[in-house]
């Protein structure tokens, strides 16, 4: 697989802050991926976090995606309901080894964080040139062959 999530404690945490909070919603940051041709592409949606707010790491094969949102209220206020996640979230994934993270390019738009991972060239397919070492001394003899066996048979 070229494209790797595994984070053992993010269940534990997901479960720690549902016990804790009673929240049963959606994750702070759901992913989608895929492949496209000789690219992996990795969207994240983050509904109402500025471009500023979000912070993008790559160590390694690792990437991390720290992302801040606050809430609109100010002070004085009066709260009536909240149910928007709010507070500091991130989201890690690894990168397979046929993947070039040097080359990673990220675009943020519309609340949807676009990561765009090319494969890396010494992992894309190649064709490989065969020499015709033992085929071009065969074919002498069996022409030669040929050429006896013809003599024979006048």
């Amino acid at each position: 697989m070229t494209l790797m999530r595994f984070d053992p404690f993010r269940d534990l945490e997901r479960l720690t802050e549902q016990a804790l909070t009673g929240a049963r919603g959606p994750r702070a940051m759901p992913m989608e991926a895929f492949r496209r041709d000789d690219r992996f592409v990795v969207a994240l949606d983050l509904p109402g976090v500025g471009s500023g707010d979000v912070d993008l790491t790559v160590e390694r094969n690792v990437v991390t995606v720290h992302a801040r949102r606050a809430p609109l209220r100010r002070e004085g206020d009066e709260l009536l309901v909240d149910e928007r996640p709010q507070g500091e979230f991130s989201r890690q994934f690894f990168l397979g080894d046929n993947l070039d993270s040097t080359r990673l390019a990220a675009e943020f738009d519309r609340g949807v964080l676009t990561l765009d991972i090319p494969v890396a060239e010494a992992s894309k397919p190649r064709k490989v040139e065969i020499s015709g070492g033992s085929e071009t001394a065969e074919k002498p003899r069996i022409a030669e062959k040929a050429s006896r066996e013809e003599s024979a048979n006048v």
